[in-house]
């Protein structure tokens, strides 16, 4: 093969994974989504093992065309390579295969260490893992059961704790998760991005009724919910006026022949 011939293969390879790149950096959201540095890690990866496997493909079809048996009589030899041609057939597989695992590696950390890093600006809420059901605690004071409600277009950090075993906090929708674990604090954080609502249980397995461990996510306009929250956030409790005392009655004197009493 000729160099003009090489490069043009190398271009022809490699162009898939420089425009995905060059796409994952153009197509950045204001509003931060966890799963879509994942999305384009998947993408990639599945572009690099089609570009190896029709590489390996070829090369495989070529050497069985090339070198076929003409007919039933012919017998084959195998030619002694060179040094450099065994180190090459070895070390430039080995060097595609490792370079192409730590490229992906890296990456997959990378959106991990931002996966585990919330927005500023983050809603917050608490969320108590038990057999079988969530308790969910608003900072405003607000509590409920198997139902959260979030308002659209902002951030929500959910802090985990269990109070009993294991648990998991599962959004399939939102594509995220992460265990709930007795007498230590976890956490994760999604972006609903659309108003609906979304199933949110449990994947690990907690005893006899863990299939019935489920709720919902109610994604709201922010005004919705904050009117919601607002309705039904504790009141203050109005302390009730103690009661007036009543007044001293004047001492009176009785007078006896002996005396005062």
């Amino acid at each position: 093969m000729d160099k003009s011939y090489l490069k043009r293969l190398s271009y022809l390879l490699f162009a898939p994974l420089l425009f995905v790149s060059v796409a994952s950096a153009e197509t950045g959201n204001a509003i931060p989504v966890p799963h879509e540095g994942w999305d384009h890690l998947w993408l990639e990866m599945m572009i690099d093992i089609v570009a190896i496997g029709i590489i390996f493909a070829l090369v495989t079809i070529y050497l069985l065309v090339k070198y076929r048996r003409k007919n039933p009589n012919d017998i084959g030899e195998a030619k002694p390579m060179s040094a450099l041609s065994v180190m090459g057939w070895v070390l430039i597989p080995a060097f595609v295969f490792i370079a192409d695992d730590v490229y992906l590696g890296v990456k997959n950390m990378k959106h991990y260490l931002e996966f585990r890093r919330p927005p500023e600006n983050s809603y917050t809420v608490s969320v108590d893992a038990y057999m079988w059901g969530y308790d969910i605690t608003y900072p405003e004071g607000v509590i409920t059961s198997n139902e959260l409600r979030v308002p659209v277009g902002r951030p929500i950090k959910v802090n985990l704790t269990s109070r009993d075993v294991v648990h998991t906090l599962y959004i399939p929708d939102m594509r995220t998760k992460w265990d709930a674990l007795p007498g230590k604090q976890m956490f994760l954080w999604f972006n609903p991005d659309k108003i609906g609502e979304h199933v949110m249980t449990c994947t690990e397995y907690c005893g006899m009724l863990h299939s019935g461990m489920h709720g919902k996510i109610i994604v709201m306009p922010e005004k919705e919910f904050a009117k919601w929250v607002e309705e039904n956030k504790p009141k203050p409790q109005l302390q009730e006026p103690a009661p007036a005392k009543a007044p001293a009655q004047p001492q009176t004197e009785v007078k006896t022949e002996g005396g005062k009493i």
